[in-house]
């Protein structure tokens, strides 16, 4: 395979930069999966350094599951105008507003669930093993609390249509394609007969 075609290949899988792609392969000899580790690594480090940048645009999707029963009001903010018209930044937020209906969770991140609630779990957890030694207790509860966020955070949720990653790799992978931060602001989900 010719080194063009490696790029092209390596840019259809990746979608980053002709460069990137070339300086990939140079750096994993040719070798097309090393090269895209390489990038995801770097694409995380650029992602990680983005979060900082403010983000005031973006758009507000809405997600009606099949036979109304469930719909979904989802903000999703990146930094320009021109990548929230993006189609690959449309199709994100449409897998997000996708997740909040079937997944339902109760926040956005962890940052954002009470402590009142997060000391009632902890509680609950310890009662569930109050027989084991204290340091063992420790570290069960904070086992216990990571699979609580995994459940009610948005971002730390496995995403439906890939179980392997999840939703805050996602978004950082979004950060690292698109080359802008990109935050989840909020979101409401409703349901036919749910009680407030």
């Amino acid at each position: 395979m010719s080194i063009l075609d490696a790029v092209k290949k390596l840019r259809l899988k990746t979608s980053a930069g002709m460069m990137e792609c070339k300086t990939a392969l140079k750096e994993s000899d040719g070798d097309i999966e090393k090269a895209v580790e390489i990038l995801r690594k770097k694409g995380i480090a650029k992602a990680a350094k983005k979060s900082i940048r403010v983000a005031d645009q973006g758009i507000i999707e809405t997600y009606i599951h099949t036979g109304g029963r469930i719909g979904v009001i989802l903000e999703i903010n990146c930094e320009t105008d021109f990548v929230a018209k993006n189609s690959d930044f449309r199709k994100l937020t449409k897998d997000l507003a996708m997740q909040v209906a079937a997944a339902n969770p109760m926040y956005v991140s962890r940052e954002e669930v009470p402590t009142v609630s997060v000391e009632k779990e902890k509680e609950i957890f310890r009662s569930q093993i109050k027989d084991k030694p204290d340091n063992v207790i420790e570290k069960i509860v904070e086992g216990k609390l990571g699979k609580y966020y995994s459940e009610v955070c948005l971002l730390e949720q496995p995403f439906i249509k890939d179980p392997d990653k999840r939703i805050n790799e996602l978004l950082t992978q979004a950060i690292a394609t698109l080359g802008e931060n990109m935050v989840v602001k909020r979101f409401a989900r409703f349901e036919v007969g749910e009680e407030y």
